[in-house]
């Protein structure tokens, strides 16, 4: 079993949020392989469902970014799965816009959801980390972050979602190289 984490915030006034694009790949996912209703669990929302032969468990942390290891470690718990079962999806400043990286292990960089999970239950977890761009300056970071995305960035964003779906069921099977190369060529020049 896979545990799938899409960070964010909760609350329809961060839903289109760049912090966000993690809940939508994880809601994407959901709808694109028809998991079940989305419920309240583990102090967040799930839904289940089967991807590439393998069942996978989407969390929605509802605990706020900064401390979204509590849902985490509340699932891994309770599904009694290892660190390098789950798989979190979320947003990085440091890859331009559309791009995407996929590695196990390794620190936070300063992402106060990775932080708190690093702290739940250590950092021998997957991320999927997709590229929303910098604002140039540190200091404009926060309110980057918790804006919702430009008109104009539709073009990228739509696309890189669609790839993350169709491409997710290497993911699953375990061919985490694989994934991100075809997402990365299917979103290619965008």
């Amino acid at each position: 079993m896979l545990l799938l984490v899409g960070l964010g915030n909760p609350g329809s006034e961060y839903a289109r949020n760049r912090h966000n694009i993690g809940y939508m790949a994880a809601e994407a996912i959901a709808r694109q392989y028809r998991f079940t209703p989305w419920k309240k669990r583990f102090q967040g929302l799930t839904a289940e469902g089967v991807v590439g032969g393998d069942k996978v468990l989407a969390l929605e942390p509802a605990t706020f970014m900064n401390l979204s290891g509590q849902s985490v470690v509340a699932a891994l718990q309770f599904y009694k799965l290892k660190p390098e079962n789950v798989v979190v999806i979320h947003d990085e400043l440091d890859l331009p816009p559309g791009r995407i990286r996929v590695k196990k292990g390794g620190g936070h960089g300063g992402h106060n959801g990775l932080r708190s999970i690093d702290s739940h239950i250590g950092k021998d977890y997957w991320r999927i980390r997709l590229g929303i761009g910098h604002p140039g300056n540190k200091d404009l970071v926060s309110g980057y972050v918790l804006h919702d995305f430009a008109k104009a960035e539709q073009v990228w964003v739509d696309p890189l979602l669609d790839a993350v779906c169709d491409a997710f069921p290497l993911m699953a099977e375990g061919q985490p190289e694989t994934f991100m190369n075809k997402v990365a060529l299917a979103t290619q020049g965008r």
